[in-house]
């Protein structure tokens, strides 16, 4: 055999183990050239998509992998572009029979020898059966009235689970309108005092006076005004739960008087000397990061520990997406409902708007948009035109005060943003109020690029 047969046949044998290591690994990857066409796709892809072996070799990315949380030929065309490498993104993907497939996937530019971009790969892990694990209550769409199948849901139920039965102290952390107060509600409901009373109040809403006065009631002439004994939340939620709302706009004297119930788990009213046992649960909401209010002195760091014995952090709308299908379903149902029309479904455009917005009131202000689209909606499908104004413009990326939809502004307008940012396309996107995919997108049908 001579040097150069021998080499060849090692050359033959090396890619024979590439192509068999290709085609045993359990995730799909598909290899794409620079126009984002697919080169190859392992055994693995072409089960999870169910495709034809020997079709899918030049087929677009977009038609091949149809994304509904998101555009993967968008996040293909911006690795190609930039090299910045995209990593478990969550997405649905539509397989084989129509069957909904929950993938993570990763993108990478691919060289040739001479270190040319010669295309770029995708990595698709499916973790539907991990998401299935997860589901218990309903696919694990919802927990009492708390809706979400993401992840960041799927952990803040199972940590609702276990803390319910204790009687442990909770801390429920979140921006306003992230439904801090339904997550309390599903502790108390989930928990051996749901046939107790849950009593709520909330701190910021009353003066000192009167906010002690509610929390631990008075008796008769503590006070002007005070014409009879008046039983305070405390009391009222005996045997149950009581949850604090905005805790952290609790006055400092107020904060004593906690720390002591805490404590001891007992009271005294207001302008009494009799001391008082209770037995309740604590549960303290906020919008307000107690820690920070602790090292600034406006909140004490002994309360801020027997509060913060179990933490729970509610995530904002905008870093779970996936959730905003399910939840805009619920809200059309329930306000149509209300409303008197009988309204089937949100259209895909309309809800592309609703995925496109960044949501800084959360929940609440989702629920409000909804509500507003079904007041307009005239027929049974929730339309682009139903929507608030603003939501509409911030999709197409137009400014409010830009209320025209010019092709010229709008490209003046991401070209400010990105200039404003050193051409940093992910901030960008946020001041722009859109995805970063879109903005991605937006870039290349105006021709948008540094220089």
């Amino acid at each position: 055999m001579t040097e150069r047969a021998g080499t060849l046949e090692v050359c033959m044998a090396q890619k024979a183990n590439m192509e068999a290591i290709f085609h045993s690994v359990a995730d799909g990857i598909l290899t794409f050239d620079n126009d984002r066409r697919v080169v190859n796709a392992n055994v693995a892809a072409v089960a999870m998509l169910g495709v034809d072996e020997t079709r899918v070799a030049g087929r677009p990315a977009g038609e091949v992998l149809p994304g509904r949380l998101g555009d993967v030929d968008a996040l293909l065309a911006e690795t190609l572009a930039t090299g910045e490498s995209v990593h478990g993104r969550e997405n649905l993907l539509v397989g084989a029979a129509g069957r909904e497939i929950r993938v993570l996937i990763t993108t990478s530019r691919l060289y040739d020898r001479n270190g040319e971009v010669g295309g770029a790969v995708v990595v698709l892990r499916d973790v539907t059966h991990v998401r299935e694990l997860e589901v218990r209550l309903e696919e694990r769409t919802r927990l009492h009235s708390i809706i979400g199948k993401s992840h960041a849901m799927q952990e803040m139920f199972r940590l609702i689970e276990e803390v319910a039965p204790t009687d442990s102290t909770v801390l429920i952390e979140g921006e306003s309108g992230t439904g801090k107060e339904l997550v309390a509600d599903a502790i108390h409901r989930s928990s051996r005092r749901a046939q107790g009373p849950f009593v709520k109040v909330n701190c910021s809403a009353l003066s000192e006076g009167l906010l002690e006065s509610e929390l631990f009631g008075h008796v008769k002439g503590a006070f002007t005004g005070a014409l009879q004994d008046r039983v305070g939340r405390f009391e009222r939620a005996d045997d149950g739960t009581l949850l604090l709302d905005e805790v952290g706009d609790l006055p400092e004297r107020i904060q004593v008087k906690l720390l002591r119930v805490l404590q001891e788990r007992e009271i005294e009213r207001v302008g009494d000397s009799r001391v008082r046992r209770v037995n309740v649960r604590i549960l303290a909401a906020t919008h307000r990061s107690l820690r920070r209010l602790v090292d600034e002195g406006a909140f004490r760091q002994d309360l801020y520990y027997r509060l913060h014995v179990i933490p729970i952090r509610v995530t904002p709308l905008r870093e779970r997406r996936e959730d905003i299908p399910d939840l805009a379903a619920a809200f059309l149902h329930e306000l149509g409902t209300a409303a008197g029309k009988k309204l089937e479904r949100i259209s895909p455009d309309a809800l592309r708007v609703l995925m496109d917005h960044r949501w800084p009131g959360n929940v609440r202000e989702l629920r409000n948009a909804v509500e507003h689209a079904v007041v307009k909606c005239r027929g049974s499908v929730l339309l682009v035109e139903d929507l608030p104004r603003e939501l509409i413009e911030e999709s197409a990326g137009v400014s409010r005060l830009a209320r025209t939809p010019s092709r010229d502004r709008e490209g003046e307008r991401i070209r400010e943003a990105l200039e404003a940012t050193g051409w940093n396309r992910g901030e960008a996107a946020r001041r722009l109020g859109i995805d970063r995919s879109t903005l991605w997108r937006k870039m290349k049908k105006l021709g948008i690029a540094p220089g």
